[in-house]
């Protein structure tokens, strides 16, 4: 029941704050009672959520908090939900960044203010969506979320983005639902399999009992790989997200980043391997080559880029890399590791489009270029740029370093060449990030930006709570590790791949043991 509640709280929230809006649109205010209900009713949540978080059972692990309801009984679909250590990861990052999104909301510049009250209640339709989707364990019901998330971003990109918006919104609707059209066509692949097995059933604890030949499971697989790849997005597939970063108001970008791409490599986590564990265990050296080159292309990417928008997105992308290059690795160090980067690369991506967004707004202006000296004049706006850039690029103490090292880490015991590549995205990241600082904020200041103003109060409690996060993360990850991990062992075990042991030069250098009957140093 708590996780229904956790869903519908943002819902009945959105719909009060649109007909607030709708009653006094005629009022010039209008927009500011709006905000303050949509501000509460994404506090609900939050609160929901902790309470939820002291009610899970570490030491039990597994799926809890669960509800199941028959919904479509011709064809086995359930109302169930339920969290596991990944699920309840993702929560809680939906509900952390949903209140600084709103809360940062008037910054976000939109043709029409009269409209606010609905650009907020489609944040808070979002936010609902998106619990409801990391949530659900069955197939139908995720697919069904999944695919209903793409309708209130949509109308956030195409409504309220920028000059392009139209091209952006449609661009990456067409991708979704290209990747989704897959999906749904394994789903069916689903529900004919199980049929035949006995009782048509999409719950995720009856499909992983499934015995499926290996050709039907991985071709089921890919269809649930396109969708995630798409959605992640993953090297190719990843275009639509540069054109709607920089079209959209920085909210619905940290709420397609941080938030709803997470379903992408959630997906994958929890369906993919839950699921298809031998698929997964065929396909990983081909999904592995891929996300290397998302690590090393989103980063050259990102340096080229002129527009802040865009390189924040290609950042995304190379970091999306290390996420999906550690579920594939099979190791539990890995798994861990991407898990919470999920979580902390939610926290720095949402920093970096909310206070990229307060400088585009003061300026008029997206180019790097039109900034420079900023710090002289804006210096609380420059420090926090500065500790959101410097968490993208995962610095020791801050938050992602911490996860990105457990993805090497555990990458590395099981492909040193793709840890190795890996690495090099890092020295790339100091590149666009500094690069990105030194051209806005230091330097002598352009005579373009001698209007920006430094941040408001509103704007830095927007801020500050991810930058808190981000360092005591930083510095002490352990919660949230506790919470993960236990989740991480069972989908290890699922798959059925070891942590391969690892091999130092002393090991393998070291003489045989006596009576080994093995030359020194053999094997």
């Amino acid at each position: 029941m708590i996780l229904t509640l956790l869903a519908a709280a943002p819902l009945v929230g959105a719909v009060a704050t649109a007909v607030l809006g709708r009653v006094r649109s005629d009022e010039p205010s209008a927009a500011s009672p709006a905000k303050a209900v949509a501000l509460a009713a994404s506090l609900v949540p939050l609160v929901i959520a902790l309470v939820a978080l002291g009610r899970y059972d570490l030491d039990e692990g597994g799926y809890q908090l669960t509800t199941q309801h028959e919904w479509i009984e011709l064809f086995g679909a359930h109302y169930a939900l339920g969290v596991n250590g990944i699920g309840l990861t993702m929560v809680l990052l939906t509900t952390v960044l949903t209140p600084l999104v709103l809360l940062a909301a008037s910054g976000d510049r939109l043709d029409r203010p009269e409209r606010m009250p609905t650009y907020l209640a489609l944040v808070l339709v979002v936010e609902g969506l998106a619990l409801a989707a990391f949530s659900a364990t069955d197939a139908f019901l995720f697919y069904v979320l999944f695919e209903a998330t793409l309708i209130p971003l949509y109308f956030l990109i195409g409504s309220f983005g920028g000059p392009n918006r139209s091209y952006a919104a449609v661009k990456f609707l067409v991708y979704n639902l290209v990747g989704g059209l897959l999906m749904l066509a394994a789903v069916v692949g689903l529900y004919v399999v199980s049929s035949r097995a006995g009782d048509a059933s999409f719950l995720l604890s009856d499909l992983q009992q499934l015995d499926i030949s290996t050709t039907t499971e991985r071709l089921l697989f890919c269809g649930f790989m396109a969708a995630f790849a798409i959605k992640a997005p993953l090297w190719p597939f990843h275009t639509w997200l540069p054109d709607a970063a920089a079209q959209a108001t920085p909210g619905t970008s940290v709420m397609m980043v941080s938030v709803l791409d997470k379903l992408g490599t959630f997906g994958m986590l929890v369906w993919c391997l839950g699921i298809f564990p031998d698929a997964a265990d065929w396909a990983a050296p081909v999904i592995i080559a891929l996300a290397v080159v998302s690590i090393v292309y989103g980063a050259l990417a990102a340096i080229g880029q002129d527009d802040i928008r865009r390189l924040v997105a290609f950042t995304s992308v190379s970091h999306f890399g290390f996420i999906i290059l550690g579920i594939f690795a099979f190791t539990t160090t890995s798994m861990a590791g991407s898990t919470l980067y999920m979580f902390n690369h939610g926290l720095s991506t949402a920093a970096l489009f909310l206070v990229t967004g307060m400088m585009i707004a003061r300026r008029g202006s997206a180019g790097i270029d039109d900034f420079g000296g900023v710090q002289k004049i804006a210096p609380i706006m420059s420090g926090f740029l500065l500790v959101a850039g410097l968490s993208s690029l995962s610095l020791p103490g801050l938050a992602p370093f911490v996860s990105e090292f457990m993805v090497l880490a555990g990458t590395y015991t099981r492909s040193i060449p793709a840890a190795a590549i890996a690495t090099v995205g890092i020295v790339l990241a100091a590149l666009y990030i500094l690069i990105m600082y030194q051209r806005t904020m230091t330097g002598p200041l352009s005579d373009d930006a001698r209007g920006v103003t430094d941040l408001t109060i509103r704007e830095k409690a927007a801020l500050a709570p991810m930058v808190v996060l981000i360092v005591g993360l930083g510095f002490f990850p352990q919660p949230l590790l506790n919470v993960i991990n236990p989740a991480i062992d069972t989908v290890a075990s699922h798959v059925g791949v070891g942590d391969p042991e690892p091999r130092t030069p002393t090991q393998i250098n070291a003489p045989a043991p006596e009576g080994s009957g093995t030359e020194e140093g053999g094997h």
